[in-house]
């Protein structure tokens, strides 16, 4: 293993101490080579804008089983995936009509 390899401490980890002994140009360097984190530019955050999320209004709601299993079988976030098909369904009709 060379030095410039990452070593792991742990399952998922990172070595931090190798990662504090970088100096500010290194991470730079490693940053710009990184093809699964590709550099933004000032273009990129031109019409960028924060914003909070919607207010979010429990309500109980009967759905059908096979639906809400579908749902559940994709993974953690199930209920917030539901709200993003109903939101795009509201839209496009909200447009329409």
């Amino acid at each position: 293993m060379t030095d410039d390899t990452p070593r792991k401490t742990q399952a998922g980890g990172s070595d931090w101490s190798r990662i504090e002994r970088l100096s500010e140009d290194e991470i730079e360097a490693m940053a710009r080579t990184d093809g699964e984190n590709p550099a933004t530019t000032s273009a990129d955050w031109a019409e960028a804008f924060i914003g909070l999320p919607p207010q979010k209004t429990p309500v109980n709601a009967k759905f059908d089983e096979d639906v809400v299993t579908w749902f559940k079988a994709q993974g953690r976030g199930y209920q917030a995936r539901m709200n993003a098909v109903l939101r795009r369904y509201m839209e496009t009709h909200r447009k329409a009509g």
